[in-house]
Formats: structure tokens, sequence, C-alpha cells
């Protein structure tokens, strides 16, 4: 088997595959990755770290099951095999004891890279000779790459992010009493503008964005929610039915450069909802798309305001920009799409190993 699909944790990837079948969850695009290429999948799932695994992780400031994984790994691959981790996190012990092995390949989904500590990461581990491609889904990391590790275009892609269009789907609304506009997700978000922006409109705003982690909530809210807003866990199929009920679906963002929000936006998409979204170096790309997708400043309560209630009070601007949407979706975010790139590339890495020129 000449390909591996490296995760960074146990994630029962057969479940989410027969629960996506019952139309239950959306597909999982490294399932469909393993599927695609016949690729063999390690997770760390029955592994336990070492004494020596756990002293690495702790000098590295690193997980000790990547390194358990990593040590896994190399006693797996063979000459000719190409190896795909899905994030930097996984991967850095993965080039430390494999990216030096004869005539192997290693790829890299590169997420978040350009903060102090993943530079002096990348340049511990070596990650430029010893990864051959990365790919990214936000064209900062991209620009980053090329220039910090002086790669060339050839070794750093830029692939649009994915969603499953099979399962966040356009659909009937749930009744409802009064408008409703949903926001979805922690990471980098800013429900303190939103909060500001809706507080006195007669509106539901519902919020899914539940951690266990209090830091990552106390950053993303405010002290006390307004009452028209809630937060709650839903499950897949209440969130498509969440995404539904939206008469706008709001991505709210503190500035950053990687692709925080990118998931809320395409599932919103893909669901034929009108996006508000915060401008963002991360989602540049993404929000390139004059008239199509409604755009505010960061930390603006005002801008936020103004952009929700044009979408609430001119139905005929609500239509346009939710069939402008769903045909965004299905152009760029395809599961599909996404999982034929990466692995044609891929295949490009084995044949280039097959190459004896």
């Amino acid at each position: 088997m000449p390909y591996h699909v490296v995760l960074n944790r146990p994630t029962d990837l057969a479940g989410f595959t027969k629960e996506a079948q019952l139309g239950l969850s959306p597909r999982h695009s490294m399932a469909e990755l393993a599927k695609q290429l016949d690729a063999r999948v390690h997770d760390g799932a029955g592994l336990t770290p070492t004494l020596w695994d756990k002293l690495l992780g702790t000098l590295s400031r690193t997980s000790p099951l990547w390194w358990t994984i990593a040590r896994s790994l190399r006693k797996n691959v063979v000459s000719g095999d190409v190896i795909f981790c899905t994030g930097e996190d996984v991967a850095a012990p993965v080039a430390a004891l494999c990216g030096n092995l004869p005539r192997v390949s290693l790829a890299v989904m590169a997420h978040s890279v350009d903060s102090r500590k993943k530079r002096v990461a990348f340049q511990v581990f070596r990650m430029k000779t010893r990864v051959d491609l990365f790919f990214t889904v936000a064209e900062p990391q991209a620009a980053f790459l090329r220039e910090f590790l002086k790669l060339s275009s050839r070794r750093v892609k830029f692939v649009w992010d994915q969603t499953d269009t099979r399962f966040f789907t356009p659909g009937a609304a749930s009744p409802k009493t009064r408008p409703c506009i949903v926001s979805v997700g922690l990471e980098r978000r800013d429900y303190t503008t939103l909060a500001k922006a809706t507080s006195d409109l007669d509106i539901d705003v519902c919020i899914s964005g539940f951690s266990s982690d209090t830091r990552s909530a106390s950053r993303a809210f405010p002290e006390q929610l307004p009452a028209n807003m809630t937060r709650r866990f839903y499950s897949w199929p209440d969130l498509l039915q969440l995404y539904r009920n939206a008469d706008a679906v709001v991505v709210t963002l503190f500035p950053n450069s990687y692709a925080a929000g990118v998931q809320g936006l395409m599932e919103g998409m893909a669901c034929g909802r009108p996006i508000v979204a915060t401008r963002t170096k991360g989602l540049e790309k993404y929000l390139n798309a004059p008239g199509q997708i409604l755009t505010v400043e960061p930390g603006s309560a005002s801008d936020m305001r103004r952009a929700i209630v044009r979408i609430l009070e001119d139905r005929e601007e609500r239509g346009r920009l939710a069939e402008h949407a769903v045909m965004l979706a299905a152009e760029r975010h395809q599961l599909d799409r996404y999982v034929h790139e990466i692995a044609a590339s891929l295949r490009e890495l084995a044949a280039g190993l097959d190459d004896p020129n």
C-alpha cells in the first residue's frame, strides 16, 4: 500500500462513512481520500505512547501520541510510499522520523504555520528539506511558506477548502415566529461584536459553538449573552436544519491570517443562505466575491448591523445572495473536488518516486 494518511488523533472514519450513508452526518474528507487511494490510515488508535514518546513530546511541546504515530508509521513505510499528514502538528514528528527515508515522499496540509512557535518548529524539524509538498486552504499561509522556507510554487499548493455539499443542501425552514440569524464555531470568533450588532433587533441569534475549553469560550463570547442570543451544541441533523432556518449566516471573526471561520462559511453557502462575514486576511480569497457575500470590517458592530438589516429587510436581495451562495459552494467547495485534487497531487509524488530520472 503506497499511500499513508496520518491524522493527529483517533478518528472513527468508518463510523463517519456509515453515518453519512444513512444521511445522519456529512462525509469525512479523509475517509474519502483513503478510499480513493486505497491508503492506510494512521491515527494512533490502539497505540500507547512510550516513555520515550512522552519525553520527546515534553521536549518539543508536542503530543506524545504524535511521536507514537510517527514511530509506528516508520515501521510500515517502504521505498516508493507517499505520506500525507492532515496537519502541521502531527507532521513535525513524522518529518523527524520519516522525512529522511530513501524514496519516501511527505506531503502536509498546513493550516496555521506563521506563528513564532511554528516558525521555530519548522526550522527544528527541518521541514524545508523533509516535506516535499505543502497544501494549504489559506492563501496567506501559502505565501508565508514560499517566503519563509524559500520554496517554489511547485512545492506549495493552495486548495479551496471543502464541505459535503451532498449533506449540506438547501431545504425548507422549520416554522418560526421571527427572523433567525445563525453563526457557527468558536475558533477566532468574535460573538461580542455580533451581540452588539443584534441585541436590540427583534430576531433570534442562534450559535452553534460549544467547547469544554472555557478559555476559548470566554474569548469568543460577551460576559452575558443578550436575551435574543443562544448557544448550544447541535447534532449534525440539527445543525443542517439550523442552517436551513437561517435568514442569514454570520461569520464573525477576530483578525487572523488563516482560514478560521471557513467551515461555517462553506456550510452556510451550501445550504443556500445569505452570508455576512468579517473581512480577514485569512479569508480574503474566499470573500473576494463582489455582490455575492456581504463583508464587514473586524470589530465593527455598526457595519455588521447594517449588513444583517439589509438582508432581513430586502427579500429580493436575500434571495439573490442565497442563490449565489449555493452556486459558489458547488463551484468551489465540493468535498469530491477537494479529495480528487489532493489525490492527484499525491499520485504525482508517487510517480516521481518511480521515475528513475
